[in-house]
């Protein structure tokens, strides 16, 4: 077998990842990280299998990857109580309870309610862009639009405690960076403090919350603890999770579709003359460039994946970018092409019982983004001067930096 093009963590494989999944894909579709008991699930056929096995494989978060003093891979093992398993890393049927509690605020009838003051909070962002000429769009309008929606819908009250979106953004960040892959212990001990600091804000505004899923997520939450179906401190691991989840998926998306439209003008000029198009191009985006590239799964007892065979206790992290541009099942997998068949047949928000419950408000909101920016402009360009750049992670595909030269529209 041939040696992989460069390893999981090396920067080159971080900017550009496809080279590593499609030798996962060809060469070891289950593959061990060296030094390690992770393995990297890299097709489309072997990531199902294991979403379907849930007696073989729990959601549950037991380890995480970060790296040595020398930069090497390896597992923090999360010590056993550390954390509560909620939403995406809990396992049914706790896992279905807290979705029930959820759930409802986050339905399409609320997406369609907030989808006015998402607009009006992006054409304002959009337009301060504009107005500049040369901008980074991930700060001016990838980080800020997702967040300041997801008060709205969360039912947050900034004011009363003195916290900005900014502060939001920071915090949810700060969660994902934990899972990047590519932390050291020292940082992830700093991290820690940071994510502590946001549970107890999440707390207070928890503990002053009517019961009401009417007024958004914390009222649903709240509703929730005080129907004994969460306890405060899953309530609080849900709220976090959401808050972390909820801004990081759509400022990904956000970015990665920009950064496609900048590289392309003639598909800027098809989206501004066709906008009915757009969610197509989203949906193309999600599976092209997932916002989250993976996720983890824990081997409850010796089984077999493929070929391949596992101790309980292995870590899996199942590639569901990987496994999006697997041409075992996509035709023309790195192609964007907005006629597809079946656009939603992809993995850009995972599946089953974990498929992200705000993926239509994530949706909506890159949807509306794209018409704010495309209706403001001519045209669009990634900026010679400062090439875009993603962060350090192999768990996001969220830029650090996306810079844009920019031409208003004419009036």
């Amino acid at each position: 077998m041939p040696a992989p093009p460069g390893g999981l963590l090396d920067p080159a494989t971080i900017q550009d990842p496809e080279p590593f999944r499609a030798w996962l894909r060809r060469h070891a579709p289950v593959y061990r990280v060296p030094g390690t008991t992770l393995h990297l699930v890299a097709t489309w056929d072997l990531v199902t299998d294991v979403l379907a096995r849930i007696d073989d494989f729990s959601s549950n978060l037991t380890a995480l990857l970060c790296t040595d003093d020398a930069g090497r891979p390896m597992l923090f093992p999360m010590p056993p109580g550390a954390g509560i398993q909620t939403l995406a890393t809990a396992d049914p049927p706790a896992h279905t309870l807290h979705r029930q509690v959820v759930f409802p605020s986050l339905m399409e009838r609320r997406m369609r309610a907030v989808e006015g003051s998402a607009r009006a909070t992006a054409r304002t962002l959009v337009a301060e862009a504009v107005a500049a000429g040369r901008v980074d769009v991930t700060a001016a309008l990838a980080d800020p639009l997702p967040m300041t929606v997801l008060v709205d819908v969360m039912g947050l009250d900034l004011d009363r405690d003195r916290v900005t979106v900014a502060d939001l953004v920071g915090w949810a960040f700060d969660g994902t960076e934990l899972l990047a892959g590519t932390t050291t212990l020292a940082r992830m001990a700093a991290l820690q403090s940071r994510a502590a600091e946001a549970g107890r804000f999440l707390a207070d505004q928890l503990a002053r919350a009517a019961p009401d899923p009417a007024t958004g997520i914390l009222g649903a939450v709240a509703r929730g603890v005080a129907d004994g179906a969460l306890d405060p401190e899953a309530a609080v691991g849900t709220l976090v999770i959401l808050l972390g989840a909820g801004g990081e998926s759509t400022t990904s998306l956000i970015g990665s579709a920009i950064r496609r439209l900048a590289t392309d003008p003639g598909l800027q000029d098809r989206l501004r003359a066709a906008p009915a198009e757009i969610p197509a191009f989203v949906e193309e985006v999600l599976r092209l460039e997932s916002p989250f590239t993976g996720h983890y799964r824990t081997v409850r007892r010796a089984t077999r994946l493929g070929t391949t065979d596992l101790t309980a206790g292995d870590t899996l992290l199942l590639l569901w970018a990987s496994a999006n541009r697997d041409p075992a099942h996509v035709a023309a997998p790195d192609a964007l092409r907005l006629d597809r068949p079946n656009p939603r047949a992809h993995l850009g928000f995972g599946r089953g019982v974990h498929h992200c419950v705000g993926a239509p408000l994530a949706r909506m909101e890159a949807r509306v983004a794209l018409e704010e920016l495309l209706g403001a402009t001519t045209r669009f360009a990634l900026d010679p001067e400062r090439p875009p750049a993603y962060v350090a992670s192999v768990f996001v595909r969220r830029h650090a930096h996306l810079d844009l030269t920019i031409e208003a529209a004419r009036t």
